[in-house]
């Protein structure tokens, strides 16, 4: 697959082995074609057999999943075995994207860089990203990078909304990936989302994640169960008017969820 699909599941703390290969086959076979997990959630094995469980051909399926600096090593040979080893629990001969999970343990731009460009060649993976990177790490990757940049991968949701990370996402032509794009639930709590909700007969999830979308980024909602995977789904069939758009940009709260001192937003 050439193309990142407007929508993705996520994984991330999906560790119910049954859980996760039922929501990962349901998604599948709902109409979802992007899958993300990590080498860190533990759950490769578990997202690998819902793609088998699923009726749907592996070329059909983006599949994305990371290398994490911390559970392993983003050294060179650390990038390499452990790449090998999510491909073997994944039960895949190739992921379409992998990326660096985080720039922080002992992530080094060209030594780390260079073993994701070594699996590119070995056709291990098919395109290369980053998450979790301001735009100066993402700078400093392309400067070391051969091979295009394809995404990075961040928090991304109407309390977060990354106006920098998306203006430098489209100039330097690679695409924004959204997590907890839903604000890991909070996005049910305010006023002007419900708002927008109501206005369209759908939930505050679907508004949220046509937001991210008419923003331009991929948003990749966790969900579980069959009902919120749909509902996630369907957001697809919503288009926001833009005056909908300007009252959820116009939002005045901040909330990040994801946060490290080691992150590069405090550096």
């Amino acid at each position: 697959m050439t193309d990142l699909p407007d929508i993705g599941l996520g994984t991330w703390q999906n560790e119910d082995p049954e859980q996760c290969a039922d929501s990962v086959a349901t998604a599948l076979e709902m109409g979802y074609r992007h899958i993300d997990t990590a080498e860190i959630y533990g759950n490769e094995e578990s997202v690998g057999d819902g793609l088998a469980k699923a009726d749907v051909p592996r070329d059909d399926i983006f599949l994305a999943t990371k290398v994490h600096g911390e559970s392993t090593s983003l050294s060179y040979d650390g990038v390499i075995e452990t790449a090998h080893n999510s491909l073997d629990r994944l039960g895949v001969e190739s992921v379409d994207l992998l990326y660096v999970h985080w720039p922080t343990g002992d992530y080094d731009p060209e030594e780390t860089l260079s073993a994701f460009e070594e699996l590119r060649a070995e056709g291990v993976t098919e395109r290369i990203g980053v998450s979790n990177f301001e735009p100066s790490t993402v700078e400093r990757a392309l400067e070391v990078l051969d091979a295009p940049l394809f995404a990075n991968q961040v928090e991304m949701h109407p309390l977060l909304q990354q106006e920098e990370l998306l203006a430098h996402a489209e100039e330097h032509d690679y695409h924004l990936v959204a997590y907890s794009p839903l604000s890991r639930g909070d996005v049910f709590d305010i006023p002007e989302i419900t708002e927008i909700a109501e206005k369209y007969g759908v939930s505050e999830a679907q508004v949220s994640l046509a937001w991210v979308r008419e923003k331009g980024a991929y948003p990749i909602p966790k969900a579980t169960s069959e009902a919120h995977i749909r509902d996630n789904f369907e957001s697809l069939d919503l288009e926001l008017e833009d005056e909908d758009v300007a009252t959820i940009d116009a939002i005045d709260r901040e909330t990040r969820h994801i946060d490290y001192q080691a992150a590069p937003w405090h550096q």
